[in-house]
């Protein structure tokens, strides 16, 4: 019975087979190439892997199109791989053996589940069934019983019929046996996380656990907020160092009751830093904003030289204003000081030539050459000034010392240089405006002794420029995120200074 299986064998021809492949095009680009198995067919070159799979399925079909219903007198075309992708190794030559396989020839298709290559072959039934993921795009007559003086008739057809990939659910013919079902991959729930850390799903008791992604949920809420909740923030972290030393008990972990402890820890900075913006702040507590000008002493001077420069400003305008409340902070304590050309061009001035030009000519300002060469001076060669009525032999208009000047000078000077304000062009007026204001809030940003705001008189004093010109520059400052919860009025302008300012205030203190 072998000997006449296998010479049954010797007179079949074996099945066809085409491979269309996608493979990349070198190193670091987006275009691939694709290649069939057929020496006839040309390669091609795609921009991209979503054009190759389209251009290699279109390939594939066409071939599908071109080649007649599969031949019943072949044999498959998988023997060639002794059917080592769905047969067992059983140790022996069974797998060569002809009976192995069986049903009618048919026309599969094979994809691959990365879509980098796609196969179409001729082979018989039970082999399409076993092979994973195979779909019967055609299937061929049954041959007659062959007999010793006639050969087998060739199958008739019409065509190959439309392929089906994959991909595609396809009803199998009757009397192919149905393709083996590729199994679907089971897909574990997402890990539940918090603090960088996974919760175990078997973490017990139950309420632990619930607990702790209660939480993991909450903090990735919180960080979406638009606006801080301090408050709300301190609850969390007071519940995290809860949770987290249950955590370390239980599992007797001792990095979890290091975190809990850190969480604790923020718990109160949080609460403490609460306190001091809505004015709770007790004798004990420290600050809760890390503002440059850290002592209550340091931000009365700020307002005193504010004062000095409205009173003793030689011109007018806020130009000058700015100006010379600039350069008092640079040269107080002796009436010397040195200074650089950018820093007069980064105060946004309309001609700081002039103006120091005019300062010069009324005897306020002492230069050893001309507005030019101070103008062109550079950090490395900067150029002496000398301001007169500020040296010792005069009367002492300001009384902060050596050590205090520096940090007024250095506070001034980030107030008028911040980012936005540069980015957006803010004149002078805009920046005294904003020195102004930031020596005019409470402890939590808003403006005016208890949040009740400022008279729009105290504004135009320190920054002189008229009402309408006034508001202008309160919407400069609001559209510089410097302002916000503005509410001007005929007498007053409440609102409060954006979180990102605050550590430039100088809070009024009760």
């Amino acid at each position: 019975m072998t000997q006449a299986a296998v010479s049954e064998l010797g007179e079949r021809v074996p099945g066809r087979r085409w491979t269309v492949r996608l493979d990349p095009v070198g190193r670091g680009g987006a275009q691939v190439r694709v290649s069939c198995s057929r020496p006839a067919c040309a390669e091609q070159r795609l921009p991209s892997a979503a054009a190759g799979r389209a251009a290699a399925a279109a390939h594939l079909k066409a071939h599908l199109r071109a080649a007649p219903v599969p031949r019943a007198g072949t044999y498959c075309a998988c023997r060639a791989d002794d059917c080592r992708t769905h047969l067992p190794d059983t140790g022996r030559h069974a797998r060569s053996e002809p009976w192995r396989c069986g049903g009618p020839v048919v026309l599969a298709v094979v994809t691959d589940r990365a879509g980098r290559w796609w196969q179409a072959l001729e082979c018989c039934s039970r082999c399409a069934a076993a092979t994973p993921g195979a779909q019967t795009a055609a299937t061929s007559r049954p041959s007659p019983p062959r007999t010793a003086d006639r050969p087998a008739p060739a199958a008739a057809g019409t065509g190959a019929g439309a392929p089906r990939f994959s991909d595609q659910q396809v009803a199998a013919r009757a009397g192919v046996p149905a393709p083996r079902p590729v199994p679907a991959r089971r897909r574990r729930p997402p890990e539940a996380r918090i603090a960088q850390r996974v919760i175990p799903r078997d973490l017990r008791p139950v309420s632990l656990r619930d607990e702790l992604i209660d939480l993991g949920d909450l903090f990735r809420a919180y960080q979406k907020r638009a606006e801080p909740d301090l408050a709300l923030l301190a609850d969390l972290q007071e519940r995290k160092a809860r949770a987290f030393l249950t955590w370390s008990d239980v599992s007797c972990d001792v990095t979890l009751r290091l975190e809990a402890q850190r969480a604790e820890q923020a718990a109160a900075v949080i609460r403490r830093q609460h306190r001091h913006r809505t004015g709770g702040v007790t004798d004990e507590d420290g600050p809760g904003v890390a503002r440059l000008l850290t002592v209550p002493t340091q931000w009365e001077y700020a307002r005193s030289a504010l004062a000095h420069a409205a009173g003793h400003t030689p011109l007018p305008g806020p130009e000058a204003r700015l100006l010379v409340l600039m350069l008092t902070l640079r040269t107080a304590h002796t009436g010397t000081g040195n200074l650089v050309g950018q820093d007069l061009t980064g105060l946004g001035l309309t001609d700081p030539e002039y103006l120091v030009g005019e300062l010069t000519g009324c005897g306020w300002l002492d230069l050893p050459g001309t507005v030019g060469d101070l103008l062109a001076s550079r950090p490395e060669n900067p150029t002496p000034i000398t301001v007169p009525s500020l040296t010792p032999g005069a009367a002492a208009p300001l009384t902060f010392g050596r050590k205090t000047r520096p940090k007024l000078s250095g506070w001034a000077q980030r107030v008028v240089s911040d980012k936005r304000l540069r980015k957006a062009k803010a004149p002078a007026g805009a920046r005294l405006l904003a020195l102004t204001l930031a020596t005019r809030t409470d402890t939590s940003g808003h403006l005016g002794p208890g949040g009740e705001g400022i008279a729009l008189n105290d504004l135009t004093g320190q920054v002189p420029v008229d009402a309408d010109e006034l508001r202008s520059l309160i919407d400069q400052l609001t559209a510089a995120d410097w302002l916000t919860d503005t509410a001007p009025t005929d007498t007053h302008l409440t609102g409060r200074l954006t979180e990102r300012v605050l550590p430039l205030t100088c809070p009024l203190l009760a």
